[in-house]
This record gives C-alpha cells, sequence and structure tokens, in this order.
C-alpha cells in the first residue's frame, strides 16, 4: 500500500514558480556524530511511533505549520499499522538536507554524494521553503508485509526547545507473497528475455515499487532498473490509448498501473466505458475488457495477483471491481 506523501507535506512545500540549486546535502556517513545521533533519535523515536500507533506522540511531534492537517496524518498513520505491524525500527538512510541560502520557496534539488563521490542520490523536493531538513528511511525489521518508511524531518527553532520535528510520512509494504524488490528486479529481466515486455514492465514496476517508500529519491541502483526498463522492445509505455478486439466489441485502454491497494501486485486497468449505469452490466463489460487484455497479452496472469477494473467516461474515472486473476476467464 502506497501512502500519499505529496499531500502531507503540501502545508510546508508551498508554491514557487522556478528551480533552485542553492543547496546541501550531507549523507550518513558524513554526518558529524551529535548530527548523526539527534537524527537517528528523532527517526527512532518517530517510527517507533508509527510501529506503536502512538498518535499522542506523534501529533506532538508535528512541525507547526503542519499542524491543521493532523487529521490526514493520522490517517496515514492508521493506514500504515498492518505494513509494520510486529517489526521493529531499523534506520537504512539518513540525509541531512540544507535549504537555509534559499531566499524563498523553490523547486530545489540536493545531490546527497558520499565522500569519494563515486556515488550520488539526488532529492528533487517541490517548492522547499529555507531552512534545516533531514529525510529518514527505515525499514521495520521481522514484520510480515517488511514494512518501509520514509520521514521528512523539518528543524524547528522557534521557543526554548530547538529541536526536529515531524512534517511528512509515507509508508509501503516491502514485499509482495513473500518476494522483496531483488526478485522482481530479477524476475523481469527474466520476463524480457522470454519476450514477455508487458509482464516484464509491470515487474520493474513492482521492483521500483517496494525499493524505496518515497518518490522524490533518485540513487545510481533505480536509475539503472529504470534504463534496463526503458530498453524493452515492446513495452506498453508508448501503447496507449491501447485498442482490444474481443468478438464483435471493440475495447480502448487508456492506462495501466501497479495497484498495491490489497498489499498484492495487481494491475489497475482504465478503459473507455460504454457508460453503462446497472451495476450488473458494468460489471460485466469491466469483466469483458479484463478478459481480452489477458488474452492479449500472456504473462500478465500468471505474474500478478489480480485487476482493478477502472471505466472511464466523459474524463470521469469510476473503480468497478477488482479480482484475482483465477476468476477473470
Amino acid at each position: 500500500m502506497r501512502l500519499c506523501f505529496g499531500r502531507l507535506i503540501a502545508a510546508i512545500f508551498l508554491a514557487a514558480p522556478m528551480a533552485g540549486w542553492s543547496a546541501s546535502c550531507i549523507t550518513q556517513a558524513e554526518l558529524t556524530p551529535p548530527d548523526r545521533s539527534a537524527l537517528a533519535a528523532a527517526g527512532e523515536r518517530l517510527s517507533d511511533a508509527i510501529i506503536q500507533q502512538d498518535l499522542k506522540t506523534l501529533q506532538a511531534s508535528l512541525v507547526p505549520a503542519m499542524s491543521s492537517s493532523w487529521d490526514g496524518i493520522r490517517s496515514v498513520v492508521e493506514q500504515a499499522a498492518p505494513l509494520v505491524k510486529g517489526g521493529h525500527m531499523q534506520i537504512r538512510n539518513l540525509y541531512l538536507l540544507d535549504a537555509t541560502s534559499l531566499t524563498t520557496a523553490t523547486d530545489t534539488q540536493f545531490f546527497c554524494s558520499n565522500a569519494n563521490g563515486s556515488m550520488t542520490v539526488t532529492m528533487n523536493m517541490r517548492a522547499l521553503p529555507p531552512g534545516r531538513y533531514a529525510i529518514v528511511l527505515g525499514d521495520a525489521v521481522s514484520a510480515p508485509l517488511a514494512g518501509q518508511l520514509g520521514l521528512i524531518l523539518v528543524w524547528d527553532g522557534s521557543g526554548s526547545a530547538a529541536q526536529w520535528k515531524l512534517g511528512g510520512i509515507s509508508a509501503r509494504q516491502g514485499i509482495f507473497n513473500g518476494h522483496d524488490g531483488i526478485w522482481y528486479w530479477t524476475r523481469a529481466r527474466e520476463l524480457a528475455k522470454e519476450n514477455l515486455p508487458w509482464s516484464a514492465w509491470y515487474c520493474y514496476e513492482a521492483a521500483r515499487y517496494l525499493q524505496i517508500p518515497v518518490e522524490f529519491i533518485s540513487s545510481p541502483n533505480l536509475e539503472k532498473l529504470n534504463q534496463e526498463q526503458s530498453q524493452i522492445k515492446g513495452a506498453p509505455a508508448d501503447a496507449f490509448p491501447y485498442s482490444l478486439a474481443d468478438g464483435s466489441r471493440n475495447w480502448k485502454i487508456d492506462a495501466i498501473h501497479l495497484d498495491a491497494s490489497l498489499r498484492e501486485p495487481d494491475l489497475g486497468v482504465t478503459y473507455e466505458s460504454l457508460g453503462v449505469s446497472d451495476p450488473a452490466v458494468a460489471r460485466t463489460e469491466a469483466l469483458a475488457v479484463l478478459s481480452a487484455l489477458l488474452k492479449a497479452q500472456r504473462g500478465l496472469r500468471e505474474n500478478f495477483h489480480g485487476m482493478w477494473a477502472y471505466a472511464s467516461k466523459d474524463g470521469k474515472v469510476t473503480p468497478v471491481m477488482e479480482l484475482p486473476m483465477a476468476q477473470i476467464p
């Protein structure tokens, strides 16, 4: 399950017209011992509060700019519960972001390099106000769903107790059916060699989803994954709208995306509907579309759990149903 991160930090990251580069990043290995200890302590305390569903601690830790967004944050924390249940926090990465030299809220890019510059992680922050920030990535070790956590911390120097405050939360599971991102990456390569480009493409999507809990970070590892995926011949990237024929009926599919809503590797299929209002007829239509797609693109049935059907009509998209692959003819 992917929990929305962007909306949560909207109260901090305000609209801005231009991109800026007057910012710096320090990676975990290069942090001073006091900074490393302070960030680790804050990250562990907040992550443990998420695992334990300690809403009181989390609300008290919010940066003031986020106080009005507590209801949304609480919802995110509650949705994260099954992803991290039974686990204990282990920090994966810490990044300290210094944007104090900015003069206004600005789209900002951080280059986080190791000591010898051999590896650089890039972060793209939209409409970032001046200030000091930190990114904490962690894993709920031993949790059955291998939950991953991403936290944005904001330095709050106001008042007498200057400290790191919570600015945003993101959580994702780290496995599908016992398989992690590396497994799906390997599977994607195998499917590409077997000339199953659509199945390979969405296995790459699953691999990316399981690698990291936030969208704004790019690493050499993820760039390599993206490059491999872009080289698949016959992939769906440029196929939409995709036309299908099933008997006397033609269907048009506008988009397909990885959908982890049920904590399974499902595919969400958005198709152009005839606009039927009867629920039974709408389900029949959706079933016909999904069935035609599976017949046209072999390999999808065997490599994914199920499909979501989203009917599109006059710009409005409506969820219709979700079915496991075994229930789609």
